[in-house]
């Protein structure tokens, strides 16, 4: 979905799909979709210029017109390969249109179960920051007495565990709402916002306890501190969630009034 010109503004995508006989030629540009260097398939949003609405395309890795190239220079999630898509007249047969992302809401169903899954991929990162910390201040001594002895330390234990405890049950009710078809796109905005901004706290407390040791890979705390930014952003900023949520409980857009995002 996701554009070099628009990102959180997701409405106002420029990659167009053009009626033609036997179904639809792409072109625009996308940025950002994991592993779609060697990606098979591809989903791809597009505005169809016969309807204006938005839809999603299935397009086949490899396609005449279709090229991809790996993002470079990540700090963060490095193991996703990361894409720049270009599309120039790449077609897209009648029977490749996704019925489900037929307009604005089935996309916006869809995005909002991908925020539960970021969200607990958020508890996921959380999780072994904690373990990690908790068996390296057993071990790790300073002054005579392992770190897990200092006040101070065992605070930020704390703090973290209680963020973990409180993130695990907002995620796992998400679950239980959404396996009833009762899960509203603000309740999963509300779960991805909080509960990745309490993950980062998390996993940065964790870092704090690792002292020097908390900014190398050798002790996996620095990198899932860096991983965690990126969850972060994606799947919708903690700000344009809290705006959905907002929309939600109040019944007024602050960002477009009319707007489906």
């Amino acid at each position: 979905m996701t554009e070099p010109e628009y990102g959180s503004d997701a409405s106002s995508l420029n990659t167009v799909a053009r009626k033609v006989p036997g179904g639809c030629v792409l072109n625009g540009r996308k940025r950002w979709p994991g592993n779609s260097s060697f990606a098979d398939v591809l989903v791809v949003f597009a505005r169809n210029t016969s309807t204006n609405q938005v839809n999603g395309f299935i397009v086949n890795g490899g396609s005449p017109g279709l090229k991809t190239s790996k993002i470079e220079n990540k700090v963060s999630m490095r193991i996703v390969q990361n894409c720049d898509i270009e599309l120039e007249n790449v077609f897209v047969s009648a029977d490749d249109l996704c019925q489900f992302f037929s307009g604005s809401c089935e996309c916006m169903q869809s995005l909002a179960f991908s925020r539960v899954m970021a969200a607990w991929v958020s508890i996921g990162i959380a999780v072994g920051v904690y373990d990690a910390c908790q068996r390296y201040l057993g071990e790790r001594k300073q002054f005579g007495v392992p770190l897990a002895a200092f006040q101070l330390n065992q605070e930020k234990l704390v703090r973290m565990l209680g963020n973990i405890q409180a993130m695990w049950l907002l995620g796992w009710r998400l679950c239980k709402l959404h396996s009833s078809s009762k899960m509203t796109i603000g309740q999963a905005s509300l779960g991805k916002a909080w509960i990745t901004k309490q993950a980062r706290e998390t996993v940065a407390l964790g870092r704090e306890l690792l002292g020097g040791n908390g900014i190398v890979t050798d002790f996996h705390v620095g990198k899932a501190f860096c991983d965690m930014e990126t969850v972060y952003t994606y799947e919708g900023s903690y700000e344009v969630n809290a705006l959905i949520v907002a929309w939600e409980i109040t019944g007024i857009s602050s960002i477009r009034p009319t707007s489906w995002l």
